[in-house]
């Protein structure tokens, strides 16, 4: 049995060192996620979209051209009918019932084409201001939600190793659970410890079978969870190296990333393009009352046929030119214009209050994150110097137990102490890890970069 629990390690470390051969890492699961993701789909195509009200406001400082064209055929009939008191020329007498038909025919056609300018309409050059505005939006909010697709990815693998690690660390203490039970037993038959050290090996490994069924149930949920996001079921991942060294922020001075996060975040961006446009929005309302002026020009055509009631006349044909400047004059418009600029002013202020919530919320995450990262990085410290001293005591109460210095309780707690440790200091760089990550997205510099060299810390 002794050698069975030293051969156990090697055996599982041969197993993932082969998994690890074709294993999927950070890098690759990220870039799978950019082509298959539906959220961060959701946004590129309304990027794309936004994208498109800058020519449409461009448009409204361009010329409109027009062109119609018709033919018509006319088939008219008139009918005119006498007066019946109608008296005769020299008294002769009175004409009952006259009445005389005629039918006319001919073909009518024509064309024009018409051009309109805009000279002075300042509604339409605020809304072209807009539009700019707009698609900055649009890129911050794209940008935004490239930086949530990093941090949802980051933490679906890193939920995935933290399960895998819960399972690791149950199954390990089951088996070092098992094989002090078996001695526990061994020992109480030659009559060398009493029935309690078999009754506390057994209760210890009931709890550990629990606890391995429990984490294999969440690292199940947690591998779909990541398989959302790639659009297949994912494959082995690669871990974070062992002993691995985090970098500390740079630079390391928590009033710079708070500073750079009121003005970088992406998402102050976005609230600060909107209160533009609010300010755009008040001024093109109050343009409501401004005149306007746009040159005006047409060309155009029509033709007749012949009149068959007046054939001396023949055909007629007639060409067109106008050309000029058109100005109209806003007088009362019963009142919506005043009430549009008061609507506008008051989405100003709700677009400030919003722009200073966003700035407070960033500024906060930042500090959040910074002593995420530096509290972390403590942690790590102070945990592997506890893991050190968890192997040592679980090896000096082993050796105890086999001279009769300790008891079997003794060592299922240090062997529980050391494995908890050790998930615990993977659990706190994979922490530490995500903080880095944070800190840099509430600064607005957060990007594919930064994935890289996360993946180079794996194995």
């Amino acid at each position: 049995m002794k050698k069975l629990n030293k051969l156990l390690p090697l055996l599982m470390a041969a197993a993932f060192a082969a998994g690890d051969a074709c294993a999927a890492d950070l890098l690759s699961v990220y870039r799978e996620a950019i082509g298959y993701d539906a959220q961060f789909a959701s946004a590129r195509a309304g990027r794309d979209a936004d994208l498109e009200k800058l020519p449409q406001g461009m448009s409204r400082l361009l010329p409109t051209v027009g062109f119609s064209a018709n033919t018509q055929w006319n088939d008219i009939t008139t009918s005119l009918r006498s007066d019946p008191n109608m008296t005769l020329p020299g008294g002769i007498g009175t004409i009952m019932g006259l009445q005389q038909n005629s039918t006319t025919k001919y073909n009518s056609n024509g064309w024009s084409l018409s051009l309109s300018q805009p000279l002075f309409r300042w509604q339409n050059w605020l809304t072209y201001q807009q539009a700019e505005l707009a698609v900055a939006q649009a890129e911050a909010q794209y940008k935004l939600a490239k930086q949530d697709l990093i941090q949802r990815v980051v933490k679906a693998y890193f939920d995935v190793l933290l399960s895998q690690e819960n399972l690791v660390t149950a199954q390990a203490q089951k088996t070092a659970i098992a094989e002090q039970l078996a001695a526990a037993k061994r020992n109480f038959e030659v009559g060398t410890t009493t029935i309690t050290d078999t009754h506390e090996a057994q209760a210890r490994f009931d709890l550990t079978t629990a606890q391995e069924i429990s984490a294999e149930s969440d690292l199940q949920i947690k591998r779909h969870a990541l398989s959302m996001l790639i659009g297949k079921e994912a494959d082995t991942l690669k871990k974070v190296k062992a002993g691995v060294e985090i970098a500390t922020p740079q630079p390391d001075d928590i009033g710079k990333w708070v500073e750079a996060a009121e003005k970088e975040n992406f998402g102050v961006q976005i609230g600060q393009a909107g209160l533009e446009m609010a300010n755009r929005e008040i001024d093109k309302q109050r343009a409501g009352h401004y005149p306007t002026v746009d040159l005006v020009a047409s060309r155009g055509s029509s033709s007749s046929g012949v009149n068959p009631s007046l054939p001396a006349l023949g055909g007629s044909d007639t060409n067109s030119t106008v050309v000029g400047l058109q100005l109209n004059i806003p007088i009362y418009a019963g009142g919506a214009i005043s009430s549009r600029n008061r609507e506008a002013v008051a989405m100003r202020e709700k677009a400030r209050a919003d722009l200073d919530n966003v700035r407070r919320n960033a500024a906060l995450g930042a500090r959040q994150a910074y002593l995420g990262v530096t509290s972390g990085l403590a942690q790590v410290k102070a945990l592997e110097q506890a893991l050190i001293s968890s192997q040592s005591a679980l090896d000096s109460n082993k050796l105890g137990y086999d001279v009769g210095v300790r008891v079997n309780m003794d060592v299922l707690n240090a062997q529980q102490q050391f494995y908890s440790t050790r998930r615990d200091l993977a659990k706190a760089r994979l922490d530490t890890l995500t903080a880095q990550l944070s800190l840099k997205a509430a600064a607005g510099v957060l990007s594919e970069t930064d994935v890289v060299a996360v993946n180079s810390l794996l194995e």
